[in-house]
């Protein structure tokens, strides 16, 4: 063991895949432990590289190696994938991470912290408890529109749905009415939860100095400050704001070759949920500049004049990631830009 270098580990719930190489690149063991086996045969390692891929519990792995003094190293399986050599299977997804993590310009993934991950949680579980009322409220739609029961889109007409309901009572069948009521009730229960965790957004993002700095830009509130905060890297990682926005997936996929540069769609990279929520405090600016006006000789009047809504909302998201991690690398309130962005 005094020889090991580095280790790749695959994770899995119940069965590890262990790779362990010497720096010269010998392979010294190879091993499939259970959980249990894992964190004993990790804790007898001496301290030295292990690598894993960033995935479902390398979060909390990764806590546990640096506790025992390794060196941890995160990988995107995305950028694990081209050293697979041949036959795809957990052996040999093990090797690859282990030569990926020695690739001196790999990029890898910081471990998060426990506080940083119940963050997350609290936002998951808040846009999952919103998914499953759209949902319930979509199902009820399609089933009363059976019995000639039509309403607009949208949560504020779901108070109309119901009393149209209750209109139309004597017309429905009573398994109708029952199961209608059991819909408005799941609907109207899932609504106290998520104004409840909405609640607890805005208590958290009072504690934290950089929500409240985050919320001082025009588009960003506690919910896409609470965000950035729990799922972005540190913004020391980052050379500049473009490398951050690339990092969302905001900028242009390149196709370029023989010189000539050819520009796409947006690569749409990285992390989902921030580029989302940032898309979505973009367009609310464009939306109120649109029907409140904007000073004429501002960036986004004269992108308003030439290019479609939506696309102006995804140049602006991109200046807004850049403002983020100005913002957060130098310690700094949201300031103007000059030339007026807006």
């Amino acid at each position: 063991m005094d020889e090991v270098s580095i280790v790749g580990v695959d994770l899995a719930k119940h069965v590890f895949q262990v790779h362990g190489a010497a720096a010269d690149g010998r392979v010294l063991f190879r091993k499939k432990l259970s959980r249990a086996q894992f964190a004993r045969f990790i804790g007898d390692v001496r301290p030295c590289i292990v690598a894993m891929e960033a995935c479902g519990t390398s979060h909390y792995w990764g806590r546990v190696m640096e506790q025992l003094g390794h060196e941890v190293r995160l990988i995107p399986p995305i950028y694990v994938k081209p050293f697979i050599k041949r036959q795809k299977n957990d052996l040999a997804d093990a090797e690859a991470i282990a030569e990926a993590a020695l690739r001196p310009p790999m990029r890898m993934v910081p471990v998060k912290s426990s506080a940083q991950q119940a963050r997350g949680m609290l936002f998951r579980t808040r846009e999952l408890l919103v998914g499953q009322r759209t949902q319930m409220i979509n199902a009820l739609r399609a089933h009363l529109a059976e019995h000639g029961i039509v309403v607009p889109k949208g949560l504020s007409n779901l108070e109309r749905l119901a009393a149209i309901t209750r209109t139309h009572e004597a017309e429905l069948p009573e398994l109708m009415r029952e199961m209608t009521d059991v819909y408005l009730h799941q609907i109207a229960r899932i609504s106290d939860q998520i104004a409840a965790l909405e609640t607890r957004i805005s208590e958290e993002a009072k504690k934290s100095t950089v929500v409240r700095r985050l919320r001082g830009m025009p588009g960003v509130g506690p919910i896409c400050a609470m965000a950035i905060e729990a799922f972005s890297p540190p913004m020391a990682g980052f050379r500049r704001g473009r490398d951050f926005a690339a990092w969302l997936g905001l900028v242009p996929r390149q196709h370029s070759s023989g010189g000539k540069q050819k520009l796409g769609r947006t690569s749409k990279m990285g992390q989902r949920d921030i580029r989302r929520l940032l898309i979505i405090g973009a367009m609310s600016v464009v939306r109120w500049r649109s029907r409140n006006g904007s000073q004429p000789e501002s960036w986004l009047a004269r992108m308003l004049a030439r290019k479609p809504k939506m696309l102006v909302a995804i140049a602006l998201a991109n200046k807004m990631a850049r403002a983020v991690w100005a913002m957060l690398t130098r310690e700094e309130d949201y300031q103007v830009p000059k030339g007026e962005v807006c």
